[in-house]
């Protein structure tokens, strides 16, 4: 099948609406300011993250409403929505209490997609994602970015700095994992969503350490000795309100799924992304 590239500013509500031209029957909505950039820019979080993902459900119900087909909206939504006064184990159905702008911008959108779903407007699922890590590529402004560097730089032969704690805890799942899990949403009935439309995403918990030795098994102990351990107040107290385990049983049911080890991920990297 031919692909078509079009490029649009979705905080823009004529760039969307041309995205919706052509009455797509399923939008997989990834575009967001990430979390480090959201939390220095509120701003530029509030009008891409908020408005321009309204935007993107506006100009679905539009589309709905003027006879068309009802799109599926799969919203990537992220587990940074929790958070506070959350239990250390998060399991279905905890009220969603963000600590940063990413996270409140994320949980409205959230909510407005289990609305717009409620009205018959169109048929959502918001997906809550792990850290994707080990995410190819070059680092971006995500506060997270570091679980993906201390791997991927690394086994590139270039050094990366951990700003946290060897036993930080993370949930994590490989991109290979996320793609899939998306691209899964797609196809479960809207029956089976039942009344919640967003849901947990499966993922792994393990401690920064015991990643590092995982992908020392995989690759030898040269990538992990490019690490440097310098401390970051504002990285520590952004990751310090995330949860770093999850008891995700509606998606399991649904058929989502986790990564069995670590050491999966780095031989996915090493198998598909590696430069």
């Amino acid at each position: 099948m031919p692909i078509q590239y079009k490029t649009a500013d979705i905080s823009k509500k004529a760039d969307v609406g041309e995205l919706f031209a052509d009455k797509p029957d399923v939008v997989f909505h990834l575009a967001a300011v990430v979390s480090g950039e959201a939390e220095a820019d509120f701003d530029l979080g509030m009008r891409v993250n908020l408005f321009g993902s309204m935007n993107i459900l506006d100009a679905a119900a539009k589309q709905t409403d003027e006879g068309g087909q009802m799109p599926v909206i799969i919203f990537a939504s992220s587990v940074a929505v929790h958070g506070g006064e959350a239990p250390d184990l998060m399991i279905d159905g905890v009220e969603l209490n963000p600590q940063t702008s990413y996270g409140s911008q994320k949980a409205v959108i959230e909510l407005l997609l289990q609305d717009y779903s409620r009205k018959g407007f169109l048929d959502g699922r918001g997906l809550r994602l792990p850290i994707a890590t080990i995410r190819p590529g070059k680092a971006n402004a995500a506060a997270s970015s570091f679980m993906s560097s201390i791997f991927r730089d690394t086994l590139q032969c270039n050094p990366a700095n951990c700003p946290v704690d060897k036993d930080f805890l993370v949930w994590h799942s490989a991109p290979r994992t996320v793609i899939n899990n998306i691209i899964h949403a797609a196809t479960i009935p809207a029956r089976e969503f039942d009344y919640n439309r967003n849901l947990n995403l499966p993922g792994r918990t393990d401690w920064i350490e015991e990643m590092i030795n995982q992908m020392t098994d995989v690759a030898g102990s040269e990538a992990a000795r490019r690490i440097s351990w310098n401390k970051d107040p504002v990285i520590e107290k952004i990751v310090s309100g995330w949860r770093g385990r999850f008891q995700p049983e509606k998606a399991l049911s649904l058929g989502f799924i986790a990564d069995h080890s670590f050491a999966d991920n780095v031989r996915y990297f090493l198998e598909d992304d590696i430069a």
